[in-house]
This record gives C-alpha cells, structure tokens and sequence, in this order.
C-alpha cells in the first residue's frame, strides 16, 4: 500500500501526518466539503446522500435526475442521483468514489448484481471509467457473493457493514477490492452494552473495542497476504483515528478531518504489515453454513448488521420520497 506523499518538509498537523501512513478518504456526500482536506478517494452511503440531497445547494442534482428520466421507477432515479453525486465528487478527488446498492436488496444476489451493473452503466455513459468507481454493497453473504461475481466481471467492490473476522475472512475469499469494517458503530454497540461499567478511559486507543476488531482484521489479511484493502470507517473520535494509522485506508467525516487538521501533536503508525507478517495465527474459512452460524454466534456483529441494512434501508425510503416530490 503507497501511503501519499506529505508535501514538502514536515507535515504542519496531524491530518498531514497521517496522509504519510495511511490513504485519506472523505466519508461524505457533501462535495464542498472534500475540496477543504484534500483526499485521494470519497466514499458515501444512503444516509450521506439522503442528507446532501435534501440541502438546497444540491437540489439541482436532484431535479436534473427527474428530468432526464421522466416518468421512470423510482429505483432508476435514484440510481441516476447516486451516479450525479459521484461525478460531482470525482472532479474533486483524484482517486475513486464508493457507490452503494440500494440496502433493499442487501438479501438478494441477482438483483445487487444487476444494479450493480446499471451504475457502472451510467458512470460509463458520463465518461467514469470503471477504474474509479467502487460499487458498495453490505458484506451479507448475498452481498459477498455479488461481489464475486462483479469482481471477476472488472468491477470493483467495496463490502461496507463489516464488524468481524467471518465477514472480513469471505471478503477475501471472494477476493473483493475493498472492505469497510465500522470501528464506531463496535465502539457504540459494546458501550451501550456496558452501560454505567463503561470506563472510556479503559476503552480508548488501542483499546477501544472497534479498534481491537478493525486491527485484528488488518493483521489477519497482511500475515496471510490477502490483496483485499482495508477501509476503517465510521469513527467517533480523533483517537479511533489516530489509533488505526497505517490501516490501508481511512475514511473519515469532514468534522473529524477538521479536528485531525487542527492538532500539531505528533501521530505514529500504530500497524504495520511487516509486524503482522510476524504474527502466529490459523487460516480461515468460511462456507455458507459457517459463515451464518458465526454471525449468528457474534451477537455484536449480527445486531450491528441488521441494524445498519434498516438504518440505510429507511434512508433509502426517505431518498425516494424526496425523488417523487420532485416528479410531480
């Protein structure tokens, strides 16, 4: 993994910093904002696009989406919007952009494959070219097994909703481009789990619980040379961040960028594959039955999971109604 090049002479905050460790991305839909931090790649789920489409500075987006497909399905629509927001993010990022399947289809391989497809489609018919997009899809194993399909037809895929090694483990096997495991949303769901017996300062850094899950994942795939990038995601604080320096890639709101581009403090690589490569541990295997029976058996991985497919499900619910509004 090539880490971007700090500009000249030392890095003035901890931002820059960590552009020397780890591939920044921008974790929002809101394209004025990416320009501000400068990263390679975006990434955006139904939730960032719901609320970048529901802002008057993009109601443009949203109408010129209506009006080139008149009297379409909603899906197609929406389809069309997601692919606008990604054209527009692309002329402000040198890398690629995250588009995701609708979560409706999150239980269904034949049809994620088939949008899939329809939104490469329309990036092509706006000139993208495949190389810069990522087709996103939650890391069920229907979505697992859609993403094996698109990656041997040249699409690459990015398997968001990841919070554990059976998930991570079939990702690779389905030998996927990119994986997007939630560090906040483990770190939310054992916080709430603990209740009054949360101690942050017990829970924080290298050992914060969604830190210790995305880092075991990371030393997994580099001990066992597994070309799948890792895209840590959904982080909670500066901390979290500054605790996964040298992931592959870390995707990160525009507050936090903010935060990070504000300290001076000095950041450290916290991984490295060249310690990974040291470590002892078994190679792993998941076939269907076991990967259902260990996400079954991961209480905090099955919850977190369904929790996010009706989490953007809603918000797709909601995109849709915005689109219809504007038909009328």
């Amino acid at each position: 993994m090539n880490a971007i090049t700090a500009a000249a002479g030392a890095p003035a905050n901890a931002l820059e910093m960590l552009k020397q460790h780890s591939i920044v991305v921008a974790d929002t839909g809101d394209v004025r904002s990416i320009a501000q931090f400068a990263p390679r790649d975006a990434t955006t789920n139904p939730s960032l696009i719901l609320a970048a489409a529901s802002s008057p500075a993009y109601s443009d987006l949203l109408r010129a989406a209506v009006a080139d497909n008149p009297g379409a399905p909603l899906a197609v629509v929406a389809d069309a919007l997601l692919v606008r927001f990604g054209c527009e993010i692309l002329a402000h990022v040198p890398g690629r952009v995250s588009t995701e399947i609708d979560a409706r289809l999150s239980f269904d391989m034949r049809a994620s494959v088939l949008r899939a497809r329809r939104i490469v489609r329309l990036y092509a018919d706006a000139g993208v070219p495949r190389s810069r997009i990522l087709v996103k899809l939650a890391a069920t194993w229907e979505g697992i097994q859609a993403a094996a399909q698109l990656e041997q037809e040249g699409i690459a895929c990015n398997l968001t909703l990841v919070f554990g090694m059976p998930q991570a483990v079939a990702s690779a096997q389905a030998r996927v481009s990119l994986i997007s495991p939630f560090v906040g949303r483990i770190y939310d769901w054992h916080k709430e789990r603990a209740g009054e017996r949360w101690v942050e300062r017990d829970n924080a850094g290298l050992f914060d619980p969604g830190v210790i899950s995305v880092s075991a994942i990371y030393r997994y795939y580099k001990r066992f040379g597994i070309a799948t990038e890792i895209m840590a995601a959904s982080f909670r604080n500066v901390g979290q961040v500054r605790a996964l320096a040298g992931c592959d890639l870390l995707t990160i709101s525009p507050a936090l960028l903010a935060q990070l581009q504000q300290e001076t403090a000095p950041l450290q690589p916290a991984l490295s594959p060249n310690e990974a490569a040291n470590r002892q541990m078994a190679s792993m295997h998941f076939d269907e039955g076991a990967f259902r029976y260990a996400m079954n058996d991961d209480e905090m991985a099955n919850d977190r999971l369904a929790q996010g497919i009706r989490s953007f499900v809603r918000d797709a619910q909601l995109l849709d109604y915005l689109i219809s509004e504007a038909q009328r």
